[in-house]
């Protein structure tokens, strides 16, 4: 006899015990055993198990009913009143489609009991909410908010100047806080510069900062080990190294003037973190979300701009100046490269500059652009 699955009715429900009210027993017992199964894949606690456990206590709050009795009636009136009420992006709609569709999934696998388990307490078995005839069609590989873009080279100019300009400023004054802006300023041009995540950028070390052999003219900031890249579900961290293009080598005397000049002012001591609060702590990425809309907001630039952008700033300028692709999705740790597409948004300048090179060589070298 095979061992009972992690989060079926054995494991989980205990049937030397009468309860006086068995529905709501039950219903816990299958978010118990739903836990149980998704720990088992290693999915992360806070950010995948306790959501998908939050949004199914919300739909069955909602629906009044429990799951054996759910049938896709719940689930369309739920998605109609999300986009009455809250929810406007249909990827988010979708993912909450997704979360139910895998907890009636769970319930009504046969390794786990549950569906035979409803049947024999309360005569109804579970049965999915949602089908090919009543949730979203996945039909784009992007469907995120359209005003994310990448920055054109003048913004990223201004952006920059912007936060140069708030630390010279606060010093200025003589108040408390030049030090930590001016630590912000080279935070953002650092996830520029080598096409950071936020986390990833929050989470290096000093350590993670190498030379590379090819290029010595950069010294110590050839290349940033990131040992915290974005993990697929049920993974540990992706890591990859990112290398620095020439084009991009202003950083090298940035983060010389951080780790020598600057850096030393807040007495990390033996702290690891490149990055360090004034409490010797470790700066977060929600710290550097909000140097960044301070500095988007002291350049004028759109509200609707995220630290993110200057990653897809990265990768279109990076295409711009010639890289492969291959290259660039290297260097972004995308697994596709339909990704890092998405990430591209090369101005119209380039893709002019491309014509009019693809011209050249089909109509002749003295092409200049007026021929008819």
């Amino acid at each position: 006899m095979t061992d009972p699955a992690p989060g079926s009715v054995p494991l989980v429900l205990a049937h030397n015990v009468v309860h006086l009210d068995p529905a709501p027993a039950l219903f816990e017992a299958m978010l118990e055993g739903w836990r149980r199964q998704q720990s088992a894949r290693f999915l992360h606690p806070t950010s995948t198990i306790e959501p998908r456990l939050r949004m199914i206590r919300r739909f069955e709050k909602f629906t009044g009913l429990y799951p054996w009795q759910w049938t896709p009636a719940e689930g369309e009136a739920f998605i109609d009143h999300l986009r009455s009420s809250s929810v406007k992006a249909v990827s988010t709609a979708r993912s909450y489609e997704v979360t139910i569709g895998l907890f009636v999934e769970f319930m009504l696998d046969p390794r786990y009991g549950w569906a035979q388990e409803c049947l024999a307490q309360f005569g109804q078995s579970p049965q999915q909410v949602f089908h090919e005839g009543n949730s979203i069609a996945h039909k784009l590989d992007y469907e995120g908010d359209p005003r994310r873009r990448p920055l054109t080279y003048d913004e990223v100019q201004a952006l920059f100047d912007a936060a140069d300009a708030r630390a010279a400023r606060i010093a200025g004054r003589g108040v408390k806080g030049a030090l930590c802006a001016a630590r912000d300023a080279a935070v953002l041009k650092t996830i520029y510069a080598f096409g950071l995540r936020r986390t990833e950028t929050a989470r290096l070390d000093l350590v993670d900062l190498r030379s590379n052999r090819n290029a010595p003219q950069f010294k110590g900031f050839g290349s940033v080990m990131v040992r915290f890249g974005k993990a697929s579900t049920g993974s540990p961290p992706k890591r990859r190294t990112v290398l620095l293009v020439p084009e991009m080598d202003w950083v090298v005397d940035t983060l010389d003037h951080w780790i020598n000049d600057l850096r030393p002012r807040f007495g990390p001591g033996a702290h690891p973190a490149l990055w360090v609060t004034e409490r010797v702590g470790r700066l977060s990425a929600r710290s550097i979300n909000d140097a960044f809309v301070a500095a988007r907001q002291d350049a004028g630039l759109d509200s609707s701009l995220d630290p993110h952008c200057l990653r897809h700033s990265a990768v279109t300028h990076w295409v711009e100046f010639g890289y492969p692709a291959r290259f660039v999705q290297e260097q972004v740790g995308h697994v596709y490269a339909s990704t890092t597409a998405i990430y591209t948004g090369v101005s119209n300048e380039y893709r002019n500059e491309l014509l009019q090179a693809s011209l050249r060589q089909r109509v002749g070298q003295d092409w200049d652009g007026a021929e008819q």
